[in-house]
């Protein structure tokens, strides 16, 4: 995990997307997209069904490794608002383990409102947290701290050559969008109109790489 500074709170970013708050000993992932693939499958898209024990595992991996005690999904948690009926006994049986024993926190975004069953946990529009804003799409005209999702931003580069894309954070002086956490999110170019418009003023794509947090300017 890579620590940096943000709203005068120092947090950590990890490689698979989430965010760790040391002082709120508390974790912060936001675009699950848990039962993406059974929802596809209704339509007659087939996907590998594993995407939702498949991020269930990584984020038991993040809880374990962060040793927190508070978490906070920040929207789209589930596909559809009908998600947590589909996930399959074992994924179902990991989040629910999660859910009871974390003081846990779905806030709703575009694609799970009005979802009733959630496997655990309490339901929230939006938090305020140590005087910073959590919800899921970020308000343009906000003038709070706000840490938010719905963008799945991701940095796409040419690297020798190659073109490399990988998930990111991105960050102003007031406001961090974070990537998807979801194993089958997709992802929005962190140069986007949308992206930088909704973070405003001078922003940065933030890359976590093994001890180091990669740095890259985002032109308007």
């Amino acid at each position: 995990m890579v620590p940096f500074s943000f709203a005068g709170e120092t947090f950590e970013a990890t490689a698979d997307g989430a965010l760790y708050w040391r002082a709120q000993n508390a974790l912060l992932v936001a675009d699950l997209h848990l039962e993406k693939a059974s929802w596809f499958a209704r339509l007659g898209q087939f996907l590998p069904p594993y995407d939702s024990h498949a991020t269930l595992t990584a984020l038991a991996g993040e809880i374990e490794r962060t040793g927190a005690n508070r978490l906070y999904c920040l929207g789209d948690s589930f596909h559809d608002r009908f998600g947590c009926e589909r996930l399959p006994a074992r994924a179902r049986e990991l989040l629910t383990s999660l859910t009871s024993r974390l003081d846990w926190t779905w806030i709703v975004g575009n694609h799970d409102p009005g979802f009733a069953d959630h496997c655990g946990g309490k339901i929230e529009d939006e938090v305020e947290l140590g005087g910073i804003i959590l919800r899921h799409e970020a308000v343009r005209v906000e003038s709070r701290a706000e840490i938010s999702g719905h963008f799945h931003p991701k940095l796409r580069v040419n690297l020798r050559g190659r073109r490399v894309s990988r998930r990111c954070f991105v960050k102003s002086s007031t406001k961090i969008i974070m990537p998807a956490f979801g194993s089958l999110a997709g992802g929005l170019d962190a140069h986007h109109p949308e992206i930088l418009g909704s973070v405003g003023g001078k922003a940065a794509a933030l890359v976590p790489v093994s001890d180091r947090l990669l740095r890259f300017p985002l032109a308007a």
